[in-house]
């Protein structure tokens, strides 16, 4: 064969190795975009199924005359309003969107907490009460119908949610509004109109509207936020920040007005690869999110739960102290509580998730430790350890006593906190330091997905 030949020859199988390559490239992306709509329409599919079950719930509880019927029924409610909104908060939406959808499943979820322990008292629903579960109630019917009708227009074709994620020829804005928000957002209009919820509870209004006492005095510009952000990521991997919008809305429950920024990796300027949010007041990180799947797991919730606790000293957070945890898709879920003086202080908490797969930090949320973490001034306890004791239970087994502070609607509570077994499974009761009075019941669960108080 000729030189010719030979040159023709490569270059066909050039071509062809080119062609080979960008087949499977293409095939590649093709199954990419699958796998990620499925795994959106799956969370779609949970947030409607959870929030359905609030509804169904809800109904059984106006209707039903017993407390002890009801108990169990508001428990329902909080467990599956709390389950929408940790669903509702992986859909690839703009959280200044949803943010009062996520703070009515909020509400819904500590409305139903403070009825309990009315319930428990021996107090029903008052008329107040009734009407205000009644209209929380046809939200829920309206939510659902809304989540329905997404499912409906993605399951015949007329809608991609994967290509929410995509963002490749449309802003993050304004491709939320053309697809998954363009419901959402007709809810979140009619939510303004969804009544003030006063109760004793840390998520009702006249506590969210309370001013954070964590924010240092020093207002920031949007490039001094900017800084801030880069040095809490770590520039390492070349990231990029742009403004993303003004926070008033974005962190509508957290009340903290704050500059938000898409962060860019230098692999993609078109995707962001998260989301980080710096207070205008005091410049303190109030949130982070890293979107990324997790592809395996291959450290445990201890590992997990180590490499969070290393990430907050890091960032300067050195009394905190491990809470619950909570593992679910492939990502480790943390709650720190701040500790002072050997007194755990639980109003001032902290949220870290961890990537499972390689230890690497992808959420941060620090907003109710920004509101509540102060100088505070903790009075001395007024009855003994052993006067507490007797207020508990004597076939409750002890494991553990400790001084601790816990948020009781506006206020904060000084108790010895109890931790130990009743009849095979592990509690924790608080009783209050001051006066003797049994001021809260926490049940632990724990399983092979961590650890949980209800």
């Amino acid at each position: 064969m000729n030189r010719r030949g030979i040159t023709s020859a490569i270059l066909a199988i050039t071509l062809l190795a080119v062609g080979v390559w960008g087949a499977y490239q293409y095939q590649l992306k093709k199954d990419f975009e699958i796998a990620l709509n499925n795994e959106y329409q799956r969370l779609l599919h949970d947030t409607k199924a959870h929030v359905s079950n609030v509804q169904v719930a809800m109904s059984k509880a106006l209707l039903s005359d017993s407390l002890d019927q009801n108990v169990l029924l508001l428990s329902q409610i909080m467990q599956q309003a709390t389950l929408a909104q940790d669903k509702l908060g992986q859909l690839p939406v703009s959280h200044s969107d949803i943010s009062k959808t996520e703070k009515y499943l909020t509400q819904v979820s500590d409305y139903s907490y403070s009825l309990i322990k009315g319930h428990l008292d021996g107090n029903g629903m008052d008329n107040k009460q009734r009407q205000a579960m009644t209209k929380l109630q046809d939200y829920s019917q309206y939510l659902t119908n809304e989540l329905s009708a997404i499912q409906d227009k993605i399951m015949s074709g007329q809608m991609t949610i994967g290509r929410v994620a995509q963002k490749e020829r449309e802003s993050l804005r304004d491709t939320n509004k053309d697809m998954l928000n363009t419901s959402l957002v007709k809810f979140e209009e009619t939510m303004t109109q969804y009544p003030e919820l006063i109760y004793d509870g840390p998520f009702s209004d006249q506590i969210i509207n309370m001013k954070p006492k964590g924010l240092a005095s020093k207002k920031v510009s949007k490039e001094e936020a900017k800084e801030i952000a880069e040095n809490f990521l770590g520039n390492k991997r070349n990231l990029t920040l742009t403004m993303f919008e003004e926070g008033d809305q974005l962190d509508d429950i957290a009340k903290i007005p704050s500059h938000t920024f898409s962060v860019f990796t230098a692999n993609d300027n078109k995707k962001p690869a998260g989301y980080i949010s710096v207070s205008k007041q005091g410049g303190h990180i109030v949130w982070m999110n890293n979107i990324r799947s997790v592809s395996g797991i291959s450290l445990s919730i201890k590992q997990g739960q180590d490499r969070a606790l290393k990430f907050l000293k890091e960032k300067g957070f050195n009394s905190m102290e491990p809470n619950y945890s909570l593992r679910y898709d492939g990502i480790g879920v943390f709650n720190f509580a701040y500790k002072e003086n050997d007194i755990t202080i639980y109003s001032d908490l902290i949220k870290v998730k961890v990537a499972l797969d390689n230890g690497e930090i992808v959420g941060f949320e620090a907003a109710a430790y920004l509101h509540a973490h102060h100088d505070r001034e903790i009075p001395e306890p007024q009855i003994s350890q052993d006067e507490a004791r007797s207020k508990v239970r004597l076939d409750f087994n002890i494991d553990s006593i400790r001084l601790a502070i816990i948020p009781k609607g506006s206020k904060e509570v000084l108790c010895y906190e109890f931790k130990g077994k009743y009849k095979e499974n592990d509690f924790i009761v608080y009783i209050n330091a001051l006066n003797g009075k049994e001021e809260q019941i926490l049940q632990i669960i724990k399983d092979e997905n961590g650890t949980l108080t209800f």
